[in-house]
C-alpha cells in the first residue's frame, strides 16, 4: 500500500511536468515553423493572440480568435492554415510588369472575408460583412467591398481605379515602367503619370518606431518605410523615380525625426537632385512636437484620427517654406585645434534651464530607455527636473557669463538664467513663447520671414509661468544673425531638443536654407468631422 501511494504520488507530480515540457517543446517548434514561413513569404505576416474584431480564416472559413494576418493585403488565417494560405493567396505587388506603359491598368485584387466594419457594397450600396461567417469581398487597392451575391465575372477583370486615394498611390506597374525607361536612358517620367491624371501627388511615408510613445510601431501596418531599419536618405531616393515637384512625404515621428528627414533632403540638393525635392507633412509622435504644432498638424497623435483622414489632410495641405538655420559653435582657447561644431536648427536654440532639463532627461533615458515609452511619462520627467532646478538654480547669473549680439549690435542683458532663440511660434510642448500672455502688441513670430526671435527667462519657474500664460518672457529683440559668447564655465545648450554641456565658446546662428513643408488648417478636419 505504501509503495502504491508513492507511485501514484510520483505520477501526479511528474506527469503534469512532462505534459508541460511536451507542450512547451511543441509550442517552440510551432514558433520556429511560423517564423520560417514569415521569413520566406512575400506576405507581411504578423501573429496575434487576439484579433480586434470578429475574424474568419481565409482558408478553412472557421471563426478564429488568434492567428496570423498580413499587414499589406489584410489576409487572416489560423495557425494551421498559414502555410496553405501563403501558397494560395498572392499579396500586393509593389512592382508589376506591364506592356501598356503610360496606358497600363490592373484589375481589382479581391480578398474574401473580414471586410472593414460599416463598409458598403459598391453594387447595391448595402452594408457588407453583416453575416457571422467568411463572406463578401474587398479590393486591397481601392478598398471597395462587394457582397458574395453581387460579385460578377466582369468585376473580377474590371480595371481598379485605386479608390479615393488614387492621387496618392504609386501603382505597381509604374515603377517597372520607370525601371525600363532608365535602362533606355529616358528621363521624361511625366509621360508615365498613371491613368492620365493631372493632379497626381504620390506620397512616401516614413515612420520612426522609437518616437515619443512608440506609436510608430502601430502604424507600420499602414505605412511604408521604417526609419529604424532604413535611413531617410535611402528612402527618399524613390523621389527620383517620380515626377518632378510632385512628391509629398509624411513623416511619422517627433521634431527630431523631421529634422533628420530635412537633413536628408538637403543632401539631395547637394547631389543635384533639387527638382525632385518633396514637400513634407508631419504626423506628430514625439514628446514636444512644436514644429508640428506650428504647421497645423497638432500637438500629438495617439490613434484618435483614422488613417484615411490623415491621408485626406495630406492631400488638402498647402505648401509653405520653413527657414532653416546654421548654428556654429567655436570653442575658445589658444591651443584649440578642433573644428567648430555645426548644427542645423529648425525650431530653437537655447542656453539655460530648459537646456539643462533636456540634458538631464536625455542622460536618464540613455540609462533606462525602456521607461520612456509614454509621452505622459516623458513630460512628467521634464516636470521633475524643472522643479529640481527651481530649487537649485544651476544657471543663475547667466547675464554675467555671456554676451549677446543681434545683427552685430551688442545687447545689454538684464538678470537672466536662460536665453532662447526661436525660429517657430511654439516652444516647450505647445507654448507660444514670443507672444507670452498676449497682452502686448508684439508681432506674431513667423517661420518663413528670415528673422529669429530672441527672449530671456528668469528661471524654470518663470518658464512654467509663461506656459500657463501668467507671465511674459523678456523680449530681447529680432535679428537675421545672432551671436552669443560664453565667457566662462560650462553651461547646458540645446538645438531642437538635442542637448550638450558646453565650455567657453562663440555661438553664431545664420540663415542656411529653406525647407518645403505642408501646412494643414485644423478647420478643415473639424468641418469634415462635423459633416
Amino acid at each position: 500500500a505504501d509503495w502504491s501511494l508513492v507511485f501514484w504520488t510520483l505520477c501526479s507530480v511528474i506527469l503534469p511536468v512532462l505534459i508541460t515540457l511536451w507542450c512547451s517543446f511543441q509550442r517552440s517548434r510551432r514558433q520556429v515553423l511560423i517564423r520560417d514561413i514569415f521569413r520566406k513569404s512575400k506576405h507581411d505576416w504578423h501573429y496575434t493572440d487576439l484579433f480586434g474584431q470578429p475574424s474568419y480564416c481565409c482558408v478553412c472559413a472557421q471563426h478564429i480568435l488568434q492567428g496570423a494576418f498580413c499587414n499589406c493585403c489584410g489576409l487572416r488565417v489560423s495557425e494551421g492554415c498559414l502555410k496553405k494560405a501563403d501558397q494560395l493567396f498572392l499579396c500586393k505587388e509593389i512592382m508589376m510588369r506591364s506592356n501598356g506603359g503610360a496606358h497600363s491598368s490592373m484589375p481589382h485584387h479581391w480578398i474574401r472575408g473580414n471586410v472593414p466594419l460599416c463598409s458598403c457594397c459598391m453594387i447595391c450600396k448595402q452594408q457588407c460583412g453583416t453575416q457571422p461567417k467568411l463572406c463578401d469581398y474587398r479590393c486591397v487597392w481601392c478598398q471597395y467591398t462587394v457582397h458574395d451575391e453581387c460579385m460578377m465575372d466582369c468585376l473580377k477583370t474590371e480595371e481598379c481605379t485605386f479608390g479615393e486615394f488614387r492621387d496618392l498611390i504609386i501603382p505597381p506597374y509604374y515603377l517597372s515602367t520607370i525601371n525600363q525607361m532608365r535602362k533606355d536612358k529616358r528621363t521624361n517620367y511625366e509621360k508615365v503619370v498613371p491613368y492620365c491624371r493631372k493632379h497626381w501627388m504620390p506620397v512616401i511615408i516614413l515612420a520612426n518606431t522609437r518616437s515619443g510613445n512608440n506609436m510608430g510601431e502601430t502604424l507600420l501596418g499602414e505605412f511604408v518605410f521604417d526609419l529604424s531599419k532604413i535611413a531617410p536618405a535611402k528612402a527618399l531616393q524613390l523621389c527620383t523615380l517620380l515626377p518632378c515637384n510632385a512628391v509629398r512625404v509624411l513623416v511619422c515621428g517627433g521634431d527630431g525625426t523631421v529634422g533628420w528627414v530635412l537633413d536628408a533632403i538637403d543632401e539631395m540638393k547637394i547631389k543635384g537632385q533639387e527638382r525632385y525635392i518633396p514637400q513634407v507633412a508631419i504626423l506628430p509622435l514625439g514628446t514636444g512636437n512644436d514644429l508640428s504644432n506650428t504647421l497645423g498638424w497638432g500637438a500629438g497623435y495617439a490613434g484618435e484620427v483614422p488613417v484615411e483622414q490623415i491621408l485626406r489632410n495630406v492631400m488638402e495641405a498647402d505648401g509653405i517654406k520653413l527657414d532653416r538655420w546654421k548654428v556654429q559653435v567655436t570653442n575658445k582657447g589658444y591651443y584649440n585645434l578642433r573644428k567648430p561644431k555645426v548644427f542645423t536648427m529648425n525650431n530653437y536654440f537655447s542656453i539655460g534651464p530648459d537646456a539643462l532639463m533636456a540634458l538631464n532627461f536625455h542622460a536618464h533615458r540613455e540609462k533606462t530607455p525602456s521607461l520612456f515609452s509614454s509621452r505622459i511619462i516623458n513630460k512628467a520627467v521634464y516636470f521633475f527636473y524643472g522643479t529640481k532646478d527651481c530649487l537649485v538654480q544651476e544657471c543663475k547669473d547667466l547675464n554675467k557669463k555671456v554676451e549677446l549680439e543681434l545683427d552685430g549690435e551688442r545687447i545689454e542683458l538684464p538678470n537672466l538664467e536662460g536665453i532662447i532663440v526661436l525660429n517657430i511660434g511654439y516652444w516647450g510642448g505647445g507654448c507660444r513663447l514670443w507672444e507670452g500672455m498676449g497682452d502686448e502688441p508684439y508681432p506674431l513670430a513667423r517661420h518663413d520671414d528670415g528673422l529669429l526671435e530672441v527672449v530671456g527667462v528668469h528661471g524654470s519657474f518663470h518658464c512654467a509661468q509663461i506656459q500657463v500664460k501668467l507671465a511674459n518672457p523678456v523680449r530681447l529683440g529680432q535679428a537675421h544673425t545672432v551671436r552669443l559668447i560664453l565667457k566662462s564655465s560650462k553651461m547646458p545648450m540645446q538645438v531642437d531638443g538635442e542637448p550638450w554641456a558646453q565650455g567657453p565658446c562663440t555661438v553664431t546662428i545664420t540663415h542656411k536654407t529653406h525647407a518645403l513643408m505642408l501646412y494643414h488648417s485644423g478647420e478643415q478636419t473639424d468641418d469634415e468631422a462635423s459633416s
